[in-house]
Parts: C-alpha cells; structure tokens; sequence
C-alpha cells in the first residue's frame, strides 16, 4: 500500500518570472529598511492587490517609491522640495495627482501611480525602469 505524500504548497509566493521577467541586470545592492519603509511597502502592495493588479505592478511601483522616496512618505520638504512634490511617489498637486493629503495617503498615491501606470502600453512586459517612467 502506498503512503500519502505531503505536499508544502505557498500560495502566496509569486513567480520569479513573473516578478523579473526580464532577468537581473547589472550589480545589485541592499538596502535595509526601517519600520516607516516597511510599513508603505506593505500598504503599496496591499494597495495593488486592492487594485486587482498583478504582483509585477506592486514591483513597479515599489522600485518607483524607493526611487523618488526610500519609501518615507515625505511632507513638504521646504527649499530641498522639487517644485510641490509629496509623498511615496512624489507626485505633485500641481500637475493633477491629487491634495496634498491624499497624495500622501499611501493607498491613494499608490492607486494614483497604477492608474497612470496601467496607461502605459506593454508595461508588464517592459523592462522596470522603462515602466516606472
């Protein structure tokens, strides 16, 4: 009589190819985050889930928040300030992505960013740094 197999299955855990689909290029670095940075990558991919969009767009936009922010959902930052750019992503009040406070509403800057993200043609399949501009 055979036994049964048990068999360990993460639903969760998104496909690598998925995630990369285009490979990892150049060198890689490391960054540690702290509980803040944490905390908007969580409400960021959360945010996307809401969304209904794939892991890759949580991806993009994570990658754009660490570049325009290190994931600290940033004020007003006086003269080091780029023109009114706030939050996550910053994103501007001026330029239509929303008020001041829900651009810096980590839910609302990200479902801002996917909304123009989704416009861009072929961006799941674009290599990141193309997409996330």
């Amino acid at each position: 009589s055979a036994k049964p197999v048990a068999v360990a299955v993460q639903a969760d855990k998104p496909d690598t190819g998925k995630l990369i689909p285009h490979g990892v290029q150049g060198k890689q670095s490391k960054i540690d985050l702290n509980d803040e940075q944490v905390s908007n990558a969580k409400a960021i991919i959360a945010a996307t889930k809401k969304a209904g969009l794939p892991e890759r767009a949580a991806v993009i936009s994570i990658a754009t928040s660490l570049q325009e922010s290190k994931l600290e959902n940033l004020g007003h930052l006086g003269d080091a300030n780029d023109h009114d750019s706030l939050g996550l992503f910053q994103q501007r009040p001026s330029s239509g992505w929303g008020t001041p406070e829900q651009i810096t509403d980590p839910e609302y800057a990200t479902l801002a960013f996917e909304k123009g993200l989704k416009q861009v043609d072929g961006w799941q399949d674009m290599p990141l740094t193309e997409a996330a501009q």
